[in-house]
Order: C-alpha cells, then structure tokens, then sequence
C-alpha cells in the first residue's frame, strides 16, 4: 500500500511556483512504540505556508527543509495505533503536512468531535479561529461601543474577528477586494461597513465609516489601506498585526506607519503568531466551539478536491480568488 506526499524542493524567490514542489509516492508506515498513523481527510491551505516556505531561520517557526514534506494543518482520523492517548478511530487535528497519511507521536495532535464538519473545524475551530480570537480577545481587548476595523475582511481569519467585535457591541468595519466580498460582510456576517480598498474613493469611504475615528485594528494584508486607516486611529488606540499578505511576494516589504504618529497618538502595536499560544488551542477551541453551537459565528469553506491541487491552491489565497476559507479534500 502507497500514499502520497508533497515535498518542498526548492525555496520560492518571490512566487509560489510548482516547481517548488515534487509529489511522491511512498509505502505506507506503520507506527513504533508511541505512534500514530493518521489517514488524513482534510488539509488547510493559509498564507502562513508561505513564511514556512522561506529560509528565515529567524522566525516565529523553523522554516520547512528541503527534501520534508510541506507543513500544513488537516483533520484525519488514526488508522494505527501504539499511542494510548489516540486510539483506532480518534479524529484528530494537527500539523501533519500536505500529505495522505501521517506518523505522528501526538505531541502535535489534538483530538476533535467526529459529529462537527471538517468544514466548520478548519474555518472555526482550526488556525483561523484560534488566530482570531488570541488577537481580538487577548490582543486588541476590545470593549462595547469600540470601532474596530480589519483587513482582509472576507478571508478566515478576517470574518471571524468582526463576528467576534460585533457580538461585543462594537461597530465593525471591514477592508475586502472586491464588491462581492464587501456584500457577504455586510448581508451575511452583519458587519456594519465593508469597503473595497481597490475603489478609487476608498479614503473617502473609509472617513465616512469612521466619523469617530478608529480604535482597534486588526491587520491581515498590509498594502494601500494600511496607510489611510492608521491616519484614522484614535489616542490609546490599539493594533494586532497578524499578517501581511500584501508583502509576502515582494523582494522588499512596503514602508510602514510613522513612529512619529505612533508617539502622538499613544498606540500600542503588537505582532503575534499562534505557535506562541499553541498551548492555549484546547481552552480557545472549546470557546470557539461554543461559539459555533450557538450561531454565533458564520463561515464559508471553498473546498479544493485532491492532493494535487493543493500547491496550486496556495497561490489562490495571494490572488483573492478563494471565497471563504480554502481546504483540500482528500
């Protein structure tokens, strides 16, 4: 018996290419003492595949090897077992890469709910939810009749967090690229104003959405709003910076905010990345799912079929194609 696996062969100049990759197929292990094998159902395509793609050996996670197969989140469930904790049949969720089946100790593994849709794990519960909640929870702190504003609105993270800011009592404004996405944040997710960052009179917009100023700004893309919605922050206002989409592909990072304003206004500004908090994923997941159970949250999955498309896929996130949070089904 064979399964596939996606290596990374090369490290990306700019962008992700399919050179990059090479599938192979390999037999099928089987687990030592304390192992497990997990056939994998699902795989989670995020911008952070990116960074992981780099040879940055300062970063907030080692950078994959050449010759590894790619890191990737996915849902499987185990199909052999050395491992007390995971036995035959355990669903889990992890790290495991862009691959068919894994051997894992369980250190990364965490067990999940066979009843809930891999769908509304990997858009909820998974990276996107716990990243939203850590930064609008434990990072921006928000309070009743607050402005928050984030970019990259429609994406899995981005609706997520104005979900979460409107079930507070703040208004919410969210930045997208195109008119559809702008349309679902309103009708759908029940933000308060989306704005396309592409129109010409995105300033304007954004002035008129924010007669109050802004007061925490949740920042997924940098690029051209990122300007315009810093000179609208308010004193004592606060930002999480949780990625930068717009500069991932560029050989060199745009000029951010002046240090100048930063003093002026008194703004707290703060990066974070999950691997921090990975210990915190069983207490985030349970409020999330929470969350979930109630209706609190809505999400859109856009559901790729096969391994093979899953390098290309990667590319969709970069180019705003994917509508909703973009998984692999195997």
């Amino acid at each position: 018996m064979s399964y596939r696996a996606i290596k990374l062969v090369k490290r990306p100049e700019l962008e992700i290419t399919e050179d990059l990759f090479d599938m192979v197929t390999q037999a099928i292990p089987q687990p030592s003492e304390g192992e497990v094998l997990v056939k994998l159902t699902h795989l989670s395509l995020d911008p952070a595949m990116r960074g992981w793609m780099s040879p940055d050996e300062n970063s907030y996670i080692p950078p994959v090897k050449l010759g590894d197969t790619m890191r990737a989140s996915g849902i499987g469930e185990v199909v052999a077992s050395e491992n007390d904790k995971f036995p035959v049949g355990s669903r889990v969720m992890g790290l495991m890469g862009l691959t068919e089946y894994a051997l894992s100790n369980g250190d990364n593994l965490n067990q999940i709910p066979k009843e809930l849709p891999a769908e509304a794990i990997l858009s909820v519960i998974a990276l996107p939810g716990i990243t939203a909640y850590h930064g609008v929870f434990e990072v921006l702190k928000p309070e009743a009749g607050q402005t928050l504003i984030v970019t990259a609105a429609a994406g899995s993270v981005g609706s997520l967090v104005g979900q979460m800011a409107k079930n507070k009592g703040l208004t919410v404004i969210g930045v997208a690229g195109s008119d559809e996405k702008c349309q679902w944040l309103t009708s759908e997710l029940g933000f308060d104003h989306a704005i396309n960052y592409k129109d010409a009179d995105f300033v304007e917009q954004l002035h008129n959405a924010t007669p109050n100023g802004i007061d925490l700004f949740f920042e997924n893309t940098g690029g051209t709003a990122q300007g315009p919605i810093f000179d609208r922050m308010n004193p004592h206002g606060r930002i999480a910076v949780c990625g930068l989409i717009a500069d991932y592909q560029k050989a060199e990072p745009a000029p951010g905010p002046s240090w100048v304003s930063i003093i002026k206004r008194r703004l707290t500004i703060q990066g974070f990345t999950m691997p921090d908090h990975f210990h915190r994923i069983p207490e985030y997941g349970q409020a999330l799912g929470g969350m979930l159970t109630k209706g609190e949250l809505k999400y859109r999955a856009h559901t790729l079929k096969g391994l093979e498309n899953a390098t290309s896929g990667i590319n969709m996130l970069f180019e705003g194609k994917n509508q909703g949070k973009l998984i692999v089904e195997l």
